[in-house]
């Protein structure tokens, strides 16, 4: 009885023994290998084959997409280091092409530089560049364009993703005052090769004065010899001071409008007294009764170049003929016809013409253009007869 417990105790050691053995030798048998797992690391032991056989036994789904180093089939050996990195789809859109990718990489940045996309500096990328990547992230390029802004009249080329005139001038910094306005509109779209033309408008007050000309009153008096004139008062021209409202563009004034204006000094008439004394003159024989007198007289200017104008004068002289003629038209009640003078400005001249507004001491003289006419004005002249 006793040997008989004795002999179950040694077959059940030995028993212990051997599973214990055969357990030492099956660990002792594992291999380390060192894992990096979608950027987790971890070492383990295993009696796996194959790096595939591996992931199998750690239950993890292999995308033809992944990245795997070594491959698949490798063989697993003693402190083996494996990288496991699981695809993620991203969908970018370019413009108007849009791409669905698998890709490995950690970063937006990182996928536009694995697809080659260049970018300008000018253009945006949605979301930034450092975003992590995740699954369905969709990537959106806006590619800049080229547009021409002219600001206050400078004008320039710059590059652009704006969607409107607004969202330009805000990307460019460009701010507008009250009355500045915008071509195109501010809600009208941007799109490449456009200009966008920027007025600056201000309105400023203008100050000035402006002088008043006198007029020139002439009265007759009795007490004077005929053809004689005398100044009673001197002529002196007055000032206005005129308010403006100035409309410039660009620097540049567009329009002007009269606000208000007041007399700074009032203008002061010329007044001229004309002689009307006649006075009885003895006359010699052979000598002319107006050789060599002189008054003064008022004088316009004409020419042969007006409409229902013959050109022929009351002599019978074609001025068209002869633009440079010296002649005057008169009253030839005061000078006639075929008498020679000398006018003070004018020269020497023969009374060939008369006109029906030429009446007392008033010439017209004849010039050869309108401009010459408006030149000559209206004015007061000293008149001498040459015979």
């Amino acid at each position: 009885m006793f040997k008989r417990r004795n002999m179950a105790i040694i077959i059940t050691s030995l028993l212990v023994f051997v599973i214990t053995l055969g357990t030492m030798l099956y660990h002792g048998t594992k291999k380390t290998v060192a894992l990096t797992l979608d950027g987790k690391e971890q070492v383990i032991n295993t009696h796996a084959e194959t790096i595939e056989d591996l992931l199998k036994e750690l239950e993890i789904s292999i995308s033809e997409n992944d990245y795997i180093k070594p491959a698949l089939n490798t063989k697993i050996s003693e402190n083996l280091d494996v990288t496991w990195k699981p695809a993620t789809e991203v969908v970018i859109t370019d413009g108007e092409e849009t791409t669905s990718i698998w890709t490995t990489v950690e970063t937006v940045g990182e996928l536009l530089e694995e697809q080659n996309i260049a970018l300008r500096d000018e253009d945006v990328v949605t979301p930034a560049i450092d975003t992590k990547l995740k699954k369905d992230l969709q990537v959106q390029i806006e590619r800049a364009f080229e547009v021409t802004v002219i600001d206050g009249g400078e004008s320039k080329k710059v590059w652009s993703t704006s969607a409107t005139v607004a969202d330009f001038l805000k990307q460019r910094g460009i701010t507008l005052e009250e009355l500045d306005r915008v071509e195109p509109a501010l809600e009208d779209t941007v799109t490449a090769n456009s200009t966008v033309n920027v007025v600056r408008v201000e309105k400023v007050t203008d100050v000035v004065e402006e002088p008043t000309n006198f007029a020139v009153i002439s009265q007759k008096d009795s007490s004077l010899e005929k053809g004689k004139e005398k100044v009673v008062t001197e002529g002196k021209n007055g000032l206005v001071s005129k308010e403006y409202e100035v409309i410039k563009e660009n620097g540049k004034e567009v329009s002007r409008s009269l606000i208000s204006e007041k007399v700074v000094r009032e203008k002061q008439d010329k007044v001229v007294a004309i002689g009307t004394k006649v006075i009885a003159q003895t006359v010699s024989r052979g000598e002319s009764s107006t050789s060599g007198r002189e008054f003064y007289v008022t004088s316009t200017a004409y020419t042969a170049d007006c409409s229902n104008c013959s050109g022929i004068t009351a002599t019978g002289l074609n001025l068209k003929n002869n633009p440079n003629a010296k002649v005057i038209a008169v009253d030839t009640s005061v000078i006639p016809l075929g008498t020679k003078v000398y006018v003070e400005g004018y020269g020497y001249a023969v009374a060939a013409d008369t006109g029906g507004s030429i009446k007392g001491n008033k010439i017209d003289v004849f010039v050869p253009t309108k401009a010459d006419a408006y030149k000559w004005g209206r004015k007061q002249v000293k008149i001498r007869i040459v015979e």
